[in-house]
């Protein structure tokens, strides 16, 4: 099996409520790392991870904003608990991240989105290829349902539009075709609507 030279977080980003910081804090004292956090003046916090062995840290810094904790960062890391914990991070803590594997002949990338991996895909020198793309299976039937519910009332609409017009042709009196005019507008308005 290939051995992994390193893991580069190219772009992430933690969006933490207070109650959040403190589960993170409590998760990140779990691991075994070693682990220091830092009060700046401003109400941000700076929290430093570092493998047990003092030979790489990885630097949070928590900016405080509309009471969010949001941290952005990068950094590329070769330590393996330090990588284990950094990808438990995202994927615990919901975060987004596009995070390289890097292999001495190809480079594994990972887009994150809320935690969950999106996709996976291989670069090597013949090039790139997705190895792995999240579906939304049941969001997709979802969301074709609900087409297919709205191509089933353009339909309805279209029909009673059809029947409207042959009563508005028979009707014997002005009093009753402004109440079918009314009926066709207010049709016509939603089948506008249904269609856009």
């Amino acid at each position: 099996m290939a051995q992994r030279i390193a893991t580069e977080y190219v772009h992430a980003k933690l969006q933490l409520t207070r109650d959040e910081m403190t589960r993170f804090f409590r998760f990140i004292k779990e691991q075994q790392v070693r682990f220091s956090v830092m009060v700046l003046e401003n109400g941000s916090q700076e929290a430093v991870l570092e493998d047990n062995a003092g030979r790489e840290k990885v630097r949070f810094v928590f900016q405080q904003e509309d009471g969010q904790f949001i941290c952005e960062w990068s950094c590329r890391i070769t330590q393996p608990a330090l990588t284990n914990v950094m990808r438990k991070v995202v994927s615990a803590f919901k975060g987004d991240a596009v995070v390289n594997r890097i292999y001495s002949h190809y480079t594994m990338t990972y887009h994150y989105q809320a935690g969950a991996v999106q996709r996976i895909t291989e670069q090597n020198d013949a090039g790139s290829r997705v190895v792995y793309q999240f579906k939304d299976t049941l969001g997709e039937m979802e969301r074709t349902f609900r087409m297919n519910t709205v191509e089933n009332e353009i339909d309805w609409l279209k029909r009673a539009v059809n029947r409207l017009l042959d009563q508005r042709i028979a009707a014997g009196t002005d009093e009753d075709k402004q109440k079918i005019d009314l009926q066709l507008s207010e049709m016509s308005s939603r089948l506008f609507a249904l269609e856009a």
